[in-house]
């Protein structure tokens, strides 16, 4: 079975590992940064393809995504659906 979101996803990942962002960084350009203790008091994950992963925010229950970085391991860019 194909996935036909793998290039773009792919690009994604090459895209945001080519300068790692520091957490300041990260939170001048995209606002609000979690780490990984932080996300989970947060969000319920559901699932993630990297660089994305779902989410339910729990103080409402939105569904959305984060977009992260692998190292350091931040979270950032919270869409909701």
């Amino acid at each position: 079975m194909s996935d036909v979101t793998e290039p773009a996803r792919r690009q994604r990942i090459v895209d945001i590992h080519a300068e790692p962002g520091s957490r300041e960084a990260l939170e001048a350009q995209h606002g609000q940064v979690w780490d990984t203790s932080e996300m989970s008091k947060d969000f319920d994950a559901i699932g993630f393809m990297a660089p994305f992963i779902v989410v339910n925010r729990k103080s409402d229950g939105a569904k959305g995504s984060l977009e992260f970085q692998h190292s350091p391991r931040f979270y950032f860019n919270f869409v909701t659906d």
